[in-house]
């Protein structure tokens, strides 16, 4: 399986924090079967961080975009982002989307670099082939989802990552058309109405996930930081969920990884 949401970047696996570096966290997470990991970027200098592991790496790919918690540490260079997803090694725009769990960044200007970064996606996808995007969406799927309905991207090119909303949310976004994506949070005592939501996902709309450095799975919740092996965990609980073979789940998740990111690997 392919972790399809991590952040190499962060300090946390640096070599002073993290022996080995990256080069030891990727075959610490091939020995438990994850072959593959996607970093994500979090701003338009953080994916040319991102773009330069996934160049060093051949089991990694990266995104670019701009993160909503970080709306607020631009200037934001979209030229450099348009550079970065121009990319081979590149398979995807974000995480963007909106956050209303914190109170910073402002609302107002969260959703002013959104709808920015919207625009030069729209732009970007009449020169060459659309890119899927990834989304983050904390407690904001009443004011995220209008606000992607109004561009012309096309809702199946969209993943509500991290998943941690209701019933309810979780109808939403696939009535919207979206795909989303698991962390170890399924995996936790407290997240029973998540495991719930998890039920209701067809086979092809899902996809599995660490979000490491963070939300690490139990029973290693106390494990810091997460890395990208703990995706076998979450998928190992996903399946006891979803009521389905481990090995059956994770051909299904591969096959939406391959055709969502148009990754995969041996």
């Amino acid at each position: 399986m392919i972790d399809t949401h991590c952040h190499l970047t962060f300090p946390d696996y640096g070599p002073d924090r993290c022996p080995g570096g990256v080069g030891a966290v990727l075959e610490r997470a091939r020995a438990k079967g994850v072959r593959g990991c996607i970093t994500i970027s979090t701003t338009t200098r953080d994916c040319v961080a991102a773009l330069a592991i996934a160049r060093a790496h051949p089991s990694v790919w990266c995104t670019a975009g701009v993160h909503p918690l970080y709306a607020d540490k631009g200037p934001h260079d979209w030229a450099e982002l348009g550079r970065v997803i121009a990319d081979d090694r590149c398979v995807a725009w974000g995480e963007l989307g909106l956050d209303n769990h914190y109170e910073d960044p402002p609302a107002e200007l969260q959703r002013r670099v959104l709808e920015e970064q919207l625009a030069f996606i729209q732009a970007s996808h009449r020169a060459g082939p659309v890119k899927p995007i990834v989304l983050h969406c904390r407690e904001a799927f009443d004011d995220l989802i209008p606000i992607l309905a109004r561009t012309l991207l096309d809702p199946s090119r969209f993943v509500f990552h991290c998943f941690t909303g209701t019933r309810d949310d979780m109808r939403r976004l696939l009535d919207f058309g979206a795909c989303v994506s698991f962390t170890g949070v399924v995996t936790y005592r407290n997240a029973a109405e998540q495991r719930e939501a998890a039920r209701l996902v067809p086979d092809d709309r899902f996809m599995v996930e660490t979000d490491a450095p963070f939300l690490s799975p139990d029973p290693h919740r106390a494990v810091r930081p997460c890395e990208p092996w703990m995706a076998s965990v979450t998928a190992a609980r996903l399946a006891e969920v979803r009521g389905v073979p481990l090995g059956t789940l994770l051909e299904q998740v591969d096959a939406t990884t391959r055709r969502f990111f148009g990754v995969s690997v041996p």
